[in-house]
């Protein structure tokens, strides 16, 4: 008999809660009639886990790479329906709910999310930081920056076809596999519905292998490597627009706003503001470059253009010209003093070329160093391409 729903339940040291679980499941496929399979996917529990989910039927996968994300990779590689429902093992997701996201499914969505804020958080269910902060805020980020219509992106309970996760060829081992399968899901254009759901107090006797800061950060920084356009890139031109306007427009002397003059210590906060937005920008593109290669972020048909376009050579020879540009710019004073027999020099008056110079140099090196890093990451992407 083929399997239409595989019920995935990833599996640490939950000898407390896994039977419970997968009696759930089993009477969400008793009452639906569904042909379908409950999968523990053990993440090497130490507590009996392992035979406790063997005896009230599941089949239990050993998923030796430790991580919440290798261990429900490892799940989904090894199941055999059709519908993928995954929920954790300590009976924080009642599995009697799951029939809504197989319906979903079933009518053509590529990945259900369930929504406990749609649906209904138990008292003592979710900490008040993760509820009124920490899920809020990345969820607002998530679909600020993918444009991904869930409420709640970090939802342990979720469905999707096999089809779907064969495409979305996840890649991260640990918690950001939750951000990493909405935000892949919602840039390759896929069906996303959603489904409200229940939070209910886990049934653990100890401390859940969440932990507050460390993972809402490893999300945070998960969504900001794969779209650095709004975290780097854009407030990096900002900085080194404000910075070039304040450069150019002191080059030539002091300016006065408003009863307020503007000198040469403008000019070394406007260079520090365009050295600064230099690397912002440069990083953000190596972010990019990165995130495609390793088929962690959306493709990016422009890249292969701009690979083209901007090949190491002209990168390194755009950081000769600008270095060199800049090391003229503080030779010319420099070879006057030295003329001049070193006499004591009125900053005023010689620090604005140096800046200018100084400014140059700086720019032409990052790019001449970021030329070589685009260009390995270029290797990268078309070895893995």
């Amino acid at each position: 008999m083929s399997v239409e729903v595989s019920f995935i339940l990833p599996c640490l040291n939950e000898a407390a809660t896994v039977e419970r679980c997968i009696r759930a499941a089993q009477r969400c496929i008793e009452r639906h009639g569904l042909a379908a399979e409950i999968i523990v996917a053990d993440n090497g529990s130490h507590d009996g886990s392992q035979a406790i989910a063997a005896r009230a039927g599941a089949r239990v996968v050993s998923v030796r790479e430790r991580g919440y994300g290798n261990a429900l990779i490892g799940g989904f590689e090894a199941a055999r329906g059709r519908w993928l429902i995954m929920g954790d093992a300590d009976e924080s997701y009642d599995f009697a709910e799951a029939m809504p996201m197989v319906e979903a499914l079933r009518a053509g969505a590529d990945l259900v999310m369930g929504s406990r804020f749609k649906g209904r958080i138990e008292p003592g269910a979710m900490p008040f930081l993760h509820r009124w902060l920490g899920n809020p805020m990345l969820s607002l980020i998530g679909r600020l920056l993918f444009r991904a219509p869930v409420s709640d992106f970090h939802c342990g309970m979720r469905g999707l076809s096999q089809e779907a996760f064969r495409k979305l060829g996840l890649r991260t081992g640990g918690m950001e596999i939750a951000s990493e399968m909405v935000v892949k899901a919602a840039t390759r254009k896929m069906r996303i519905a959603e489904v409200p759901i229940t939070l209910h107090r886990d049934g653990r006797g100890r401390p859940p292998h969440l932990r507050t800061w460390r993972d809402g950060w490893r999300h945070l920084r998960f969504m900001v490597v794969l779209s650095p356009r709004f975290a780097l890139l854009l407030p990096g031109l900002v900085l080194m627009g404000i910075g070039a306007l304040a450069l150019t427009s002191l080059a030539g002397g002091q300016r006065e706003w408003r009863g307020v003059a503007f000198d040469v210590h403008t000019m070394v906060v406007a260079s520090l503001l365009v050295i600064v937005g230099y690397q912002a920008v440069t990083t953000a593109i190596a972010a990019r470059i990165f995130a495609v290669s390793e088929e962690i972020g959306p493709p990016a048909p422009w890249m292969q253009r701009a690979f083209d376009i901007f090949t190491l050579e002209r990168g390194l020879l755009a950081g000769v010209l600008l270095a060199t540009l800049g090391l003229a710019g503080i030779a010319l004073p420099a070879w006057r003093w030295a003329e001049a027999d070193f006499p004591p020099l009125d900053p005023v008056l010689t620090l604005r070329p140096v800046i200018l110079g100084a400014t140059l140099i700086a720019v032409g090196i990052q790019t001449l160093l970021m030329s070589i890093v685009y260009s390995m990451l270029g290797i990268l992407r078309r070895r893995g391409g």
